[in-house]
């Protein structure tokens, strides 16, 4: 785990304010080379179309075929420990539920203030649904637009945006993470200056959930085969027990494999309690058998 920085502690305060913002998680040199190897690419990318997205503001999605660092970001030790902390209580595997670069443009108005769990159906307040981290590639400042998060908001039922407080502005440096829960409104400011303000979103969902982005078209398995073990699970190559996402019965990675089976045969796939409890049921029926 990164030297001086403690997951659990940041956790708590996660928990009590909906975020948190970790100063020097990474180093600068790193994000100097993600933004070196997005440059082009910004440029290529045509601006957004939606009053959400934003009409001055570009997005990259299926961001670990596009720079090399992002693996890094992604892997983080200590962002990973948070995200299991913050979600391992309601899943058996946590997964990537975004990577994506952003780059809003001077012009752009403020975002409609917005709880990214919104997306999923589910009943909420029982359980957080997602964990995303935005790390900052040019300074945050209130003038170009940097998040606004409103405090507490995770622990509230809000019903209209004319409910909400005064937002926190996550005035940061590249290399720090602005962490945030899927529960906690948000949303990008306004870019008043001159320049553009760049940065990713990693985030992290219930391995159970459909993700944001569709994780197999992303990273299909010729692009997964080169991902170390733990980065091909997050992006989808791993059964979430009881035996969901599987294939052919076998857990995913097996279509990473050089010789990938035409019929590999169903095996179960459970937690150790219903494993235990299948396991008893199926000795008292061969017995009575």
């Amino acid at each position: 785990m990164t030297k001086g920085h403690n997951a659990s502690q940041w956790a708590q305060r996660l928990l009590r304010d909906g975020y948190c913002i970790i100063p020097g998680l990474l180093p600068v040199s790193d994000i100097a080379e993600l933004e070196s190897e997005l440059d082009g690419q910004f440029e290529q990318t045509p601006f957004c179309d939606g009053d959400f997205y934003g009409y001055r503001t570009k997005r990259l999605g299926r961001l670990l075929r596009r720079s090399q660092i992002a693996e890094k970001l992604v892997l983080e030790p200590v962002i990973l420990a948070l995200a299991k902390e913050i979600l391992g209580s309601a899943c058996d595997q946590i997964q990537l539920n975004v990577a994506q670069a952003i780059e809003i443009h001077p012009g752009e108005i403020e975002q409609f203030p917005h709880c990214d769990q919104d997306m999923w159906a589910g009943v909420k307040g029982q359980h957080e649904y997602l964990l995303n981290v935005m790390w900052p590639i040019t300074p945050f400042t209130d003038r170009n637009g940097a998040t606004r998060i409103y405090p507490g908001t995770h622990k509230l039922e809000i019903q209209s945006i004319e409910e909400l407080g005064s937002p926190v502005i996550a005035e940061s440096d590249p290399g720090s993470a602005i962490c945030f829960l899927g529960s906690t409104v948000h949303g990008a400011g306004a870019n008043r200056s001159q320049a553009v303000r760049r940065a990713v979103v990693i985030g992290y969902s219930l391995g159970w959930l459909k993700p944001y982005e569709n994780l197999w078209l992303a990273y299909p398995p010729e692009i997964a085969k080169t991902f170390a073990p733990e980065l091909a699970a997050l992006t989808g190559y791993v059964q979430h027990r009881p035996n969901l996402g599987n294939y052919e019965g076998q857990c995913p990675s097996v279509v990473l494999r050089d010789d990938v089976p035409c019929s590999p045969g169903a095996t179960d796939a459970l937690r150790p309690d219903q494993a235990a409890a299948v396991r008893e049921f199926a000795r008292s029926q061969r017995a009575a058998g």
